[in-house]
């Protein structure tokens, strides 16, 4: 019986987490790579765990209340976690449980001194390492303190650490169960820490050594700065040698104390250079060996390496497969669709289906590979013109890595090239009629879309939409609608270049653009200034809406039902039909089709419908479009007045007036495309929810919303086989959960190196927040950082400080004085829709949601790129 107790470390599989812990698989994985030294040791299971926990008393009670707590309430969470400690480390282990561990220690010495060390379940994972969330102790000498040790392992597992970190990684307190690692002492001349992975650039073929004198626990504590060593390709790159005055060292009689190092010592390298190296090929061995890179906890006794721990790196944003060993350049989708969110499966793969270019998924995000495009002087060109306009970071980024000798192999101009270098594009005439010809053809294809796809059910519905995806990238790729997206950027461009030299005027062409026609996102937001028009005269309806404000609703379909019940509800429920009839397909995080759009969640705009009602007179809508309207003609008299009395005036005025008319006729329908693509992700969806309802009611699915785990292919193989594999998207689920805390790179290489790309200037006041400037103008205000639309509580002259806007924040624009994002480039759609607007605007600001408090007072630089925050 003792044997489902405690097991020899060399004898456990390193699959047995459920049995032995993350640490403890681990070290059972480690102890048979041939050259790895692994201390001596056993591991107390965690059926022992879960024998002394049926001892405590109300447990199940003092869970519940654990699991019911917000996570923020730290002081509620630190006194009940506390409380379950105090009653684990009280309780006597059973005498059959200590014999067992008694006679493990008789095997491997029990006199001698051990590191007693927790091994939970939800630990060293590859989504999770849960480092440092549990307790570990040094040099403990005898059965009695051993023992005691255990106890206290066991009751680590409810630190107030632990507890907050799984409640914030969405993990079950009850599901996570406790090992325990009882393992020879080892007492080194040095130890320390080796990435396999660069954990700061995700680089993988770089390694990095932090090494000091003594036991690791100096380092761990931050008692001491470390060595460190940088390791590529078997070299030492780069070395930091620092005074390391004090080590831990055991005592004879059991624990640790620290010690003075000798002063000639001191600044000794922990390690020799062939040391160093040495140690990062028994890194890349283990590493070879789980698959993945790996932190490492390293010993050096006599010139002697043991491991005492490995984990995974679970910070590393992963690599993109590309089936080959040839060096990549992946750019960073979610950066120029304005969504560095996570995706899920289903969205993922619809994306991939319907782009108009091969896109590669790692951490739940998407890239396209740019290295063909960067290998050849023309397209390469071409390409950072492009990105540097939209985005400088990423153009930094891009070049940074073609500094690097022969990262990216060099082609002949001939090779295949990339976006077509600004001007190239096929010209067209500035003719009125074309954009409202193309938004008619994009309709009538979409009519046909929601007319074709109703009577398709099972495996016809997935053969009917593999056609329409087809159907979906011929609109998106129509050469009329290329043309006519490039002539409004280019002209946009030529108005802003070709009058700043020929007038000193800086970014002129976002005053000409105010309120040009056919943008279909600023109408979006004005249309919603005119819900409220209909709801402002309703005390019931505004009291109702405050109402699902303050609490939510329950049922989001019944939410307008209820609403026509009221005085006025009617015109107003008739009001947000008409908008969701019109905009419904729309939300945060759009290009996922798994994210619920406003015709599923009405109660969304809730909160920007009561601002609108709250801060805005009767007419806004239409008042703020004449004004724009108003100001970009009076701009156009003013811009070609002051061209004409330059020499040459009357040719250069002319040539402006033209790109004038032709940024006016063209810029709108930049924003027209994805609606498009939207539209018809809304109907895609339906008709998949639909099938996963025929799914769940023939007992394939438990849950509808599963299908949003599966692949469009998988789940086309689930209508066709009523099939499904449960744990495949349990596992996905987990996944999903854990990309979350992951910050994509605009910029990755295959290396696994997210190379970030900085702005070269110093053109701003000193402490100011770099950005790229997409809205002319200077405000300041009250910041009002938001991630969540839903939360939105905004008054007027408020600036809006969030990570990234894409079309559905777009009636937040109405009622807010500037705009200040992370993520977003020139033509992207927060940037149009500012300048529609007229709202200075900065975005691209470096973790401006982290540095920007809410409520601060900040000044708006939209002219020159960069945000003050204000005393």
């Amino acid at each position: 019986m003792s044997e489902r107790y405690v097991l020899d470390l060399r004898e456990v599989a390193e699959t047995r987490v459920a049995v032995i812990g993350g640490k403890g698989a681990h070290l059972g994985g480690l102890s048979r790579i041939e050259g790895i030294r692994v201390p001596d040791g056993f591991c107390v299971t965690t059926d022992a765990f879960r024998r002394i926990m049926a001892e405590v008393p109300s447990i199940d009670d003092q869970l519940d209340q654990l699991s019911r707590v917000n996570p923020d309430d730290r002081e509620a969470i630190r006194t009940l976690s506390a409380r379950i400690r105090r009653t684990i480390e009280g309780i006597a282990i059973p005498g059959d449980l200590a014999a067992a561990i008694t006679r493990a220690l008789g095997r491997h010495g029990e006199q001698a001194a051990y590191a007693v060390r927790s091994s939970a379940t939800a630990e060293d994972l590859p989504t999770a390492s849960f480092a440092g969330q549990q307790d570990t102790y040094l040099n403990v000498v005898g059965p009695t303190a051993v023992l005691q040790h255990i106890s206290r392992c066991w009751a680590s597992l409810f630190t107030e650490r632990a507890v907050t970190y799984r409640r914030r990684g969405g993990i079950d307190h009850r599901t996570v169960h406790m090992a325990v690692v009882v393992q020879q002492m080892v007492f080194p001349d040095a130890a320390g820490i080796l990435f396999t992975a660069d954990p700061v650039t995700g680089n993988r073929k770089v390694a990095t050594v932090d090494a000091g004198f003594g036991l690791g626990e100096a380092l761990v504590s931050g008692l001491v700065n470390p060595d460190v060593f940088t390791v590529r390709h078997g070299e030492i790159v780069a070395r930091t040698i620092s005074a390391k005055q004090r080590a831990v060292h055991a005592l004879p009689d059991g624990g640790t104390r620290e010690v003075a190092i000798d002063a000639r010592r001191q600044e000794q390298p922990a390690l020799t250079d062939a040391q160093v190296v040495r140690l990062v090929e028994l890194g890349r061995r283990i590493e070879a060996h789980f698959g993945r890179p790996q932190d490492i906890e390293w010993c050096l006794v006599d010139d002697d390496f043991q491991v005492v721990q490995s984990r995974p790196i679970t910070t590393l944003f992963p690599i993109p497969e590309s089936g080959d060993q040839e060096n990549h350049v992946y750019l960073s989708v979610g950066h120029q669709q304005m969504m560095t969110d996570p995706m899920k499966p289903l969205g993922i793969s619809v994306w991939q289906l319907t782009a108009m270019a091969p896109m590669h998924e790692a951490g739940g995000r998407l890239f396209v590979d740019a290295t063909r495009r960067l290998a050849s002087p023309a397209s390469r060109a071409a390409l950072l013109d492009v990105v540097g306009r939209g985005d400088p970071l990423i153009r930094d980024a891009l070049e940074t890595v073609l500094e690097r000798d022969d990262f990216v192999p060099s082609l002949p101009d001939a090779g295949p090239g990339g976006p077509p270098a600004r001007g190239a594009s096929a010209p067209i005439e500035t003719d009125p009629a074309i954009v409202p010809g193309l938004i008619e053809r994009s309709r009538t294809s979409i009519a046909a879309l929601e007319r074709d796809i109703r009577t398709k059910t099972g495996p016809a519905l997935f053969d009917f939409l593999r056609e329409a995806f087809e159907e979906h990238k011929r609109v998106l790729t129509d050469p009329l609608s290329m043309q006519a997206i490039m002539a409004g950027m280019e002209a946009t461009w030529w108005l802003n270049d070709t009058l700043r030299e020929w007038l000193g005027e800086k970014n002129a062409a976002d005053t000409l653009t105010l309120s040009a026609p056919d943008n279909v996102t600023s109408e979006m937001g004005l249309a919603l200034l005119d819900v409220a028009d209909v709801i402002r005269p309703h005390p019931e309806v505004v009291a109702f809406l405050r109402g699902v404000e303050d609490i939510g609703y329950a049922e989001d379909a019944a939410f307008l039902d209820e609403l026509a019940k009221l005085a006025g509800g009617a015109e107003a429920r008739d009001a947000i039909e008409s908008y969701l009839d019109r905009y419904g397909m729309r939300c945060v995080g759009e290009i996922d089709i798994t994210r619920p759009r406003w015709r599923e969640r009405p109660t969304t705009l809730v909160p920007v419908i009561l601002d609108n009602v709250r801060n805005f007179e009767p007419g806004a809508a239409e008042r703020r479009f004449e004004q724009g309207r108003q100001k970009a003609r009076e701009k156009e008299q003013d811009v070609l007045s002051r061209l004409r009395a330059l020499p040459d005036g009357d040719r250069k005025a002319d040539e402006a007036k033209r790109m004038i008319d032709r940024v006016r006729t063209f810029i709108g329908y930049r924003e027209y495309p994805k609606y498009g693509i939207i539209s018809r992700y809304f109907v895609y969806k339906r008709a998949l929810l639909a099938e996963a309802e025929r799914l769940v009611e023939a007992g394939v699915l438990p849950e509808r919303e599963d299908i949003f785990y599966l692949t469009f292919q998988e789940l086309h193989d689930v209508a066709r086989s009523h099939q499904v594999d449960d744990r495949l998207i349990q596992r996905r689920k987990n996944a999903f959960r854990s990309y979350h805390a992951l910050t994509p790179p605009r910029v990755l290489t295959s290396d696994g190196e997210a190379v970030t790309g900085a702005y070269r200037r110093d053109d701003a006041p000193a402490g100011a927040l770099i950005g790229l400037p997409v809205s002319a103008g200077t405000i300041e205000g009250r910041a009002r950082v938001i991630l969540d639309m839903g939360e939105a509580d905004l008054e007027a002259g408020d600036i809006l400080v969030t990570a990234f806007t894409d079309p559905s924040w777009s009636p937040l624009f109405v009622g807010i004085a500037g705009l200040v994002t992370e993520v977003g480039g020139l033509m992207t759609h927060g940037a149009v829709i500012a300048r529609e607007y007229g709202l200075p605007a900065v975005v691209g600001v470096e973790r401006a949601t982290r540095l920007i408090r809410d409520g601060q007072r900040i000044r708006v630089h939209g002219t020159d790129g960069y945000v003050e925050i204000l005393p």
